[in-house]
């Protein structure tokens, strides 16, 4: 009961400061305010943004896809050609537990350049 009793008076102790320093007035935060530092997403329906602008990134973030495409297929096809050399050094008895970690990265790295190539 006496630490409920302590904690009503610290809130209402810590509301009465706080009102008293920002002028005894709640201030809401209306949306789509700014503040220093802050960083904005541009709103597609802001009819000042420039339309040329916003193309110019879609064009940047897409060469960017596809230069990450190119590295995954081609680290995948690395991953592949190692994965067929350790299975041709193993005979029908041996599997190699590297050879299994190495075709489950392999598949992981596929699915995850499937999914990129979707969208």
């Amino acid at each position: 009961m006496r630490v409920l009793r302590f904690g009503v008076i610290g809130v209402v102790l810590l509301v009465g400061v706080s009102g008293r320093v920002s002028g005894g007035q709640l201030q809401q935060i209306q949306q789509g305010q700014h503040f220093p530092g802050q960083v904005r997403e541009p709103d597609i329906t802001d009819p000042n943004i420039d339309q040329h602008r916003l193309e110019q990134q879609e064009s940047i973030r897409s060469s960017e896809r596809q230069k990450r495409l190119v590295a995954d297929t081609d680290k995948l096809l690395a991953l592949a050609t190692d994965l067929k050399q350790q299975v041709d050094k193993t005979n029908k008895n041996i599997l190699s537990v590297d050879v299994i970690k190495k075709a489950d990265e392999i598949e992981k790295l596929a699915h995850s350049v499937k999914e990129r190539m979707k969208g």
